[in-house]
């Protein structure tokens, strides 16, 4: 079976690849999400002021993970206070956000972000709420940084590396 969920997390290149290594995930698309437009291309969400956020769409299997294991992870890979902004990267395009489909992930999500509202004093920037709409981003930004290894990401070396090693609660309990 297999669930969807959709994260904006600044840059969607290194994004994408980071829940690409994620064991659990099945597959992820890149593209522009909950803004004012329909189907606009990355010029227009880049300098016309769309309202989309770039967002990952990414689909997982729940017998191999949680969505709580997934959002954690998600958290680690942002700045959750960061307003419009991931690393060098700032722009409306760049906010963080969770887009759910399923009405049901709803408790989990909010969960989730209430127990990261804890270790922070300032509040949070991470948008949730559902997903109004979703526009995949040209083929070109698809796997960018498996096309391109040297490409620019806001996202640390290490955080790739340890994510790979990530074992969800379910792997690890028989």
């Amino acid at each position: 079976m297999e669930h969807v969920i959709y994260l904006a997390g600044g840059c969607f290149w290194g994004t994408q690849h980071y829940f690409d290594l994620v064991p659990g995930v099945i597959r992820t698309q890149v593209g522009y999400a909950n803004g004012r437009t329909e189907h606009p291309s990355y010029e227009q969400v880049k300098y016309e002021h769309t309202g989309h956020a770039e967002t990952v769409e990414v689909v997982y299997d729940p017998a191999c993970l949680d969505l709580d294991e997934l959002l954690e992870l998600y958290f680690r890979a942002i700045d959750p206070v960061s307003v419009n902004q991931q690393g060098h990267d700032v722009g409306e395009q760049y906010r963080t956000g969770i887009y759910y489909t399923d009405p049901a992930d709803l408790p989990v999500i909010r969960a989730c972000l209430d127990g990261l509202q804890k270790q922070y004093t300032q509040p949070l920037a991470v948008e949730c709420m559902p997903l109004e709409q979703f526009f995949t981003a040209e083929e070109y930004h698809q796997k960018y940084l498996e096309k391109n290894p040297n490409g620019y990401c806001h996202i640390p070396a290490a955080l790739y590396a340890a994510v790979r090693q990530f074992r969800s609660r379910k792997s690890s309990n028989p």
